[in-house]
């Protein structure tokens, strides 16, 4: 069987293959009937786009690549889904990969991608590995930054500025009353939004005359056992905390069953503090105070700025979402003295 041509859907269709080029090209440009009637003819075709040839004739791949983290972060798997949704709409393939938090293993995908000849490149952060920075001096592949805002950003970013969000959140602490914090972070090196959250916690402290001694922040990876793990650690240097401060909502829901585990009421006798605002923040026991991270929101603009860049349309060169911090029922006003203790 002889596979069906541009000309043939053209014919099928009753449009021009002007108009069946727009419709696989540049699908928001065409009318909703002329694009159903098209659609329709591919379906009815079997149509297959030569991608390669078509690669090579507009020297575009009509691709773009992600590089996340991970995908076990919820925060991360929308904004993956937002992107696509978006890039699709505008006749584009997503390409994803997961660097793991492994910076070497992001420079290999971010060289794997260029040389493949993708079309543009969606990172996540500001902060990369060398080899990344000169890879994306010498190349005029567009790219946007994602999570992170930074006003000193040289490339286009779309992000939240986590410094401000955390100091924000702990002023609110503050304004509670607590002076004995700990903070459960997850791995500061090569990544910016961590780095930041941590700083804005220093910020807030600092300014209010509230010490954070080294022993007051764990170090953990990523996952909820690990807030788990985090929390344990804090309270065996120092049981007298009233407030647990969590780099992000997966390390505080660890934190919450491991305060559970120890007959410590949440937040009766400690606070305990997120930051993203997964949808399980909202339906733990006691539900999660935390910072709203707008992953969708994020994503989507991210990836209508590198469209615009891939067209060479006028782009913003450095977009701040609002970071909302939510308040809920994990955080109270300190017990003075503390009515429960580690058991």
């Amino acid at each position: 069987m002889t596979a069906a041509k541009l000309t043939d859907v053209a014919r099928a269709a009753g449009a021009s293959v002007a108009s069946v080029s727009r419709v696989l090209n540049h699908p928001d440009r065409v009318s909703p009937g002329m694009r159903q009637r098209v659609e329709a003819a591919l379906a009815s075709l079997d149509y297959v786009p030569n991608w390669a040839a078509r690669g090579l004739a507009s020297r575009r791949s009509r691709t773009v690549a992600a590089i996340v983290p991970t995908l076990d972060i919820a925060i991360f798997a929308k904004g993956v889904q937002a992107l696509q949704a978006r890039l699709e709409k505008a006749g584009y393939t997503l390409l994803v990969a997961c660097s793991e938090y492994d910076a070497e293993k992001e420079a290999r995908e971010v060289r794997a991608f260029i040389e493949r000849g993708v079309d543009g490149l969606v990172l996540t952060g500001n902060w990369h590995e060398p080899e990344v920075a000169a890879m994306l001096e010498v190349s005029p592949l567009p790219r946007v930054h994602t999570y992170s805002y930074d006003q000193g950003s040289a490339d286009c970013c779309v992000g939240i500025d986590n410094r401000k969000a955390m100091q924000r959140l702990t002023r609110y602490l503050l304004d509670l009353g607590h002076r004995r914090f700990g903070v459960a972070t997850s791995p500061q090196r090569d990544n910016d939004r961590v780095s930041a959250r941590v700083a804005g916690v220093h910020d807030a402290l600092a300014a209010a005359g509230v010490p954070l001694e080294a022993t007051q922040i764990a170090e953990v990876p990523h996952s909820i056992a690990d807030g788990s793990i985090a929390l344990r650690s804090l309270l065996d240097r120092d049981p007298r905390l009233t407030a647990i401060i969590c780099i992000n909502d997966t390390l505080a829901i660890g934190a919450l069953a491991e305060a559970r585990e120890r007959g410590l009421a949440v937040p009766d006798a400690l606070s305990i503090t997120g930051f993203d605002d997964l949808d399980l923040a909202a339906h733990m026991a006691p539900p999660l105070t935390t910072v709203r991270c707008p992953a969708s929101e994020l994503c989507t603009l991210a990836a209508e700025q590198l469209l615009a860049r891939i067209e060479g349309a006028p782009t913003v060169e450095r977009v701040e979402l609002k970071a909302d911090l939510i308040v809920r029922r994990s955080t109270a006003v300190p017990a003075h003295p503390r009515t429960l203790a580690p058991v």
